[in-house]
């Protein structure tokens, strides 16, 4: 097995072990973040799919490894079939379809840089500060457009937003990953820049803050198409930019590229849309408390008011007498009708 087989094998690997994660960590959001088992599960996943990710950047480039984490919404799929009980749509297997095949062309054109992922004290640090005002930016922007009911704003902005902090976060600490990695390879531990090791750990710490932050009350879809979008194309580009990745046939490579990671890209939103659960596989809790209160109120009504004259203030309570079951109230059954004119 070739550097390229390793890097797609491990890739296959992280992109299981990072789909099955954000199951839990959507779930996780559901019971509001609580549930020490549950955060345990998550980061396990998460710290399993990170390791795994990192071990692939020494085997292939930056668009490549990157490029196949969207494989993550392939493997949602089964997950999909077996939490919801819900069989495949002939749409999600078309994007299915697309995501696999932009990243086969991704594949076959992408080309490892003839020398070795080094990255000097500088640029380290030019790179980390234009990603942490990028992901404050985002954060910032999340929390303004949050409470705000604009059409352009609302939870669902927030979520983007914000899985699109963690993108960047997670992209970049890819790119720095590899560049590790390779002082790693070259000249040992003395070779390593304690100051892009320290941000590899703060990127990747800050892209799972945001992301377990973005599935609160957006469900799966968005954040996931965000982060799974965003993080391959900002890792792709710091690639090219600082590392000379490049692809086969030159300018035509590159066109053929694009359009494979529009293709993908398509892919992935779509799966992404399509990998929730079913409208009728989620109560929604806000009607059914609107129900179960309009129904209180109803039987609420047909109580009478008992007051003796000249006695003190009505108070509630029924006509004849009996009591009246307050369990049944507030099932919304019909409370006993008072007997009499």
């Amino acid at each position: 097995m070739g550097a390229l087989g390793w890097a797609v094998g491990l890739s296959l690997l992280s992109a299981a072990s990072y789909a099955i994660a954000a199951v839990a960590q959507e779930r996780l959001a559901e019971r509001g973040h609580r549930g020490l088992s549950r955060w345990a599960v998550a980061l396990l996943l998460t710290g399993a799919g990170v390791a795994l990710h990192v071990v692939a950047l020494n085997f292939g480039t930056v668009a490549v490894v990157q490029a196949l984490g969207t494989l993550t919404l392939i493997f949602a799929l089964p997950i999909q079939v077996i939490r919801y009980r819900t069989p495949v749509s002939r749409a999600s297997w078309i994007d299915a379809g697309l995501t696999v095949f932009g990243l086969a062309v991704i594949l076959l054109l992408s080309v490892e840089a003839s020398g070795p992922a080094l990255l000097g004290s500088g640029d380290v640090r030019v790179l980390g500060m234009i990603t942490a005002g990028v992901v404050f930016v985002c954060a910032l922007a999340a929390r303004w457009v949050g409470p705000r009911p604009d059409r352009w704003a609302g939870p669902r902005a927030r979520a983007m937003l914000l899985a699109g902090a963690a993108g960047v976060a997670f992209g970049i600490a890819s790119v720095l990953s590899k560049a590790v990695l390779a002082s790693f390879t070259s000249g040992g531990f003395s070779a390593v820049s304690t100051l892009a090791l320290a941000m590899v750990v703060a990127f990747s710490i800050s892209g799972y803050l945001f992301g377990q932050l973005s599935y609160k009350g957006a469900g799966l879809a968005a954040p996931l198409a965000t982060v799974s979008v965003s993080n391959p194309l900002v890792a792709a580009l710091a690639g090219v930019v600082l590392f000379d990745e490049r692809v086969r046939f030159g300018a035509f490579g590159m066109v053929a590229v694009g359009v494979a990671a529009v293709v993908m890209g398509w892919g992935v939103v779509g799966l992404a849309r399509r990998t929730t659960a079913p409208a009728e596989n989620r109560p929604d809790d806000g009607a059914d408390a609107r129900a179960g209160g309009q129904a209180g109120d109803r039987a609420g009504d047909r109580r009478e008011v008992v007051a003796a004259p000249g006695e003190g203030p009505a108070v509630p309570g029924p006509a004849d007498g009996n009591e009246v079951d307050d369990r049944a109230t507030e099932r919304g059954v019909k409370a006993p009708e008072a007997a009499g004119p």
